[in-house]
């Protein structure tokens, strides 16, 4: 049996997103009952040269609606990363999923050959669509929601293994 590369993509990275959500469903609730504001925990960090929380979430979610539309061959959303509570993280990662959730099996079947380019902050990178979502796209999304997982498990949120994995 094959996968297709929309069965590998877009249903990965939406389960991610949706157990993100509920990550910081339980932040917002944990800041809450123990009178900590959002932005102590939003800028909370593993270490002091990693990025805080906020911004882990920021990425999760660029990397998600950047690398299916780039496989697609499709116009994607811009945020502004303004982020700055909870409910604002969380509604970003909802419009993530709507974005993936417009994206069609037909758009991004298909693409394990393309080459796919994009720019980072010093380089401009290209890899076939397979690689780049097998090798890239994947591992950094999972890094990135189990570093907001650690991030808020380190300031005391009461999460598990279930929390991370989801349904």
């Amino acid at each position: 049996m094959t996968i297709s590369m929309y069965q590998a993509s877009v249903p990965a990275f939406t389960r991610a997103l949706n157990n993100l959500a509920t990550i910081l469903e339980k932040g917002a609730a944990h800041g809450q009952a123990k009178n900590v504001e959002d932005k102590v925990l939003l800028g909370s960090r593993l270490c002091a040269d990693m990025f805080p929380l906020s911004r882990q979430v920021q990425i999760a979610t660029d990397t998600a609606k950047s690398g299916a539309g780039r496989l697609a061959g499709a116009e994607f959303p811009a945020y502004e990363d303004k982020e700055a509570t909870f409910p604002e993280l969380i509604a970003r990662i909802r419009k993530t999923i709507a974005y993936l959730e417009s994206l069609k099996p037909a758009q991004i079947d298909g693409s394990e050959g393309k080459t796919v380019t994009w720019q980072t902050r010093s380089s401009t990178k290209s890899m076939l669509g397979q690689p780049y979502l097998m090798d890239h796209l994947l591992p950094n999304i999972h890094f990135h929601v189990a570093t907001a997982y650690g991030i808020l498990r380190h300031n005391g949120v009461e999460l598990g293994k279930k929390d991370f994995l989801g349904p």
